[in-house]
C-alpha cells in the first residue's frame, strides 16, 4: 500500500490535445496555459491565475514581485518549501508556533513578533484545511503587511463556503502527484492584483516582457503545454476527488475516535479540507506505543507512511541559524503525527486492514 496513487484523466482523453501540441510545436506556455489559467481563475472564483512550474517558484515570484524586505512570519510546521521561498529572496523567517486543534499558523501568537523590519505574513493551509483567514486579514491590515497563503495542499479547499484562492493579496497552490489536481508539475498563483498577475507573467519568463529587455530578474518558471493538457482535464474530476478523499478521512476517524491518545485536526464547521493528507496525532504516554512503533509494525506489513512533517523546519540544518524558543506546539506535534495513505483509488478494504 504506497502512500500516494495518483488519479489520472484517461490518456485517450489527453491525446487530441497532446497530438495538437506536437503538430504546432508550440509544447510550452501556449494555448493550453492560456486556457488552463482562464479555467481555474473560474473555478476558484479570483480574477486571475498566473500558471507557473512549481508552488515554490510561484511563492518565490510572488514575494519577488511584491518587492519584500527584511522579515517575514512563517510557521514551522509545514513543507521546507514555504520557507525556501523566503531564503531564495533574502528574506529572514520568523518562525512562529502552530495552533494545537487545526494544526494551522496560531494567529494569536503574531502581533508578538511583528517588528518594524516585518514586510509579511505567510501562512499555509495545514493538508488543505484552511486557516483563520479574518484574524489573518485583521493583522495584516493593521500591520501594512502582505498577506500571502502556501495553498500548496488547498485547491478546492473552502473556507466558510468561499474556495481558496481569493483571500490575502496571493495565494499560490501546488499541482505535483501528491495534490488533488495535477498537472505532473507546476504551480498556480491566484490572485485579484491584476498589477501582480502582469508582472508574475513578465517574472515566470526570465523577467523579459517580451522585448528581450529584462525589467528585473526572474526565473525560468514557464508551464509547458503538456502540464497544463493534464490540468485542463484532471480540473473536470477535481470535485469528484474531493468527495473521495473527505469519505476516507471520514473513514479513519470514525476507526480510531475511540482510542485514547489519538487525536485529530481540527476541521472547523463551515470550511472543506481537501486533505492533501490524513494524519493522526499519537500521544504514547497514553496509547502505551510511540508513533515511530506504529510507523514501523506499518511497514512491515506493507504500508507506507510518512512523518509530515518532522522534524519541523525550523529544526532542521539550514534554519537553525533562525531558531528561537517558543514553538513548543510545533515540537510536539512534530514529534507525534504519522500521516497515513489517502488517494481516490483506495478501497474500504485496504483502508479497514490499515487501520
Amino acid at each position: 500500500v504506497p502512500m500516494l496513487r495518483p488519479t489520472l484523466p484517461d490518456l485517450k482523453i489527453l491525446m487530441p490535445r497532446l497530438k495538437k501540441a506536437f503538430q504546432t510545436g508550440q509544447i510550452t506556455n501556449a494555448s493550453n496555459v492560456r486556457e488552463f489559467e482562464t479555467l481555474t481563475a473560474e473555478y476558484l472564483g479570483v480574477k486571475y491565475c498566473v500558471a507557473v512550474s512549481s508552488c515554490t517558484s510561484g511563492l518565490i515570484l510572488t514575494q519577488k514581485c511584491f518587492g519584500l524586505k527584511g522579515e517575514v512570519i512563517v510557521p514551522s510546521f509545514t513543507f521546507h518549501a514555504t520557507a525556501h521561498s523566503l531564503l531564495w529572496n533574502n528574506l529572514t523567517p520568523v518562525f512562529v508556533d502552530c495552533r494545537q486543534d487545526t494544526f494551522n499558523i496560531d494567529e494569536e501568537k503574531i502581533e508578538q513578533l511583528i517588528t518594524e523590519k516585518t514586510s509579511a505574513i505567510l501562512a499555509v493551509y495545514l493538508y488543505g484545511n484552511p486557516p483563520y483567514m479574518e484574524k489573518l486579514q485583521h493583522i495584516a491590515d493593521k500591520h501594512n503587511l502582505k498577506l500571502i497563503f502556501d495553498a500548496a495542499h488547498a485547491f478546492g479547499s473552502k473556507y466558510k463556503g468561499i474556495k481558496a484562492g481569493g483571500f490575502g493579496d496571493a495565494e499560490v497552490f501546488s499541482l505535483s502527484p501528491t495534490k488533488l489536481l495535477i498537472t505532473g508539475e507546476g504551480g498556480l498563483v491566484a490572485t485579484n492584483d491584476a498589477l501582480l498577475a502582469d508582472k508574475l507573467k513578465i517574472a515566470r519568463n526570465y523577467g523579459d516582457s517580451g522585448n528581450y529587455d529584462c525589467e528585473f530578474n526572474g526565473l525560468n518558471a514557464r508551464m509547458a503545454e503538456f502540464n497544463a493538457i493534464l490540468g485542463i482535464e484532471g480540473l473536470k474530476i477535481a470535485d469528484k476527488k474531493i468527495k473521495i478523499r473527505n469519505k476516507i478521512a471520514k473513514l479513519y476517524t470514525e476507526f480510531f475516535k475511540n482510542y485514547k491518545g489519538i487525536s485529530f485536526q481540527k476541521i472547523a464547521k463551515g470550511n472543506l479540507s481537501t486533505f492533501k493528507d490524513y494524519s493522526i496525532i499519537i500521544d504514547p504516554d497514553v496509547l502505551g506505543i510511540g508513533r515511530d512503533a506504529i510507523a514501523i509494525a506499518l511497514e512491515k506489513e506493507n504500508i507506507v507512511t510518512k512523518k509530515y512533517f518532522y522534524p519541523p523546519v525550523h529544526l532542521q540544518k539550514v534554519y537553525r541559524p533562525y531558531t528561537k524558543a517558543g514553538l513548543e506546539i510545533t515540537e510536539k506535534l512534530s514529534g507525534r503525527v504519522l500521516s497515513l495513505p489517502i488517494y481516490c483509488s483506495l478501497t474500504d478494504k485496504i483502508i479497514e486492514k490499515i487501520c
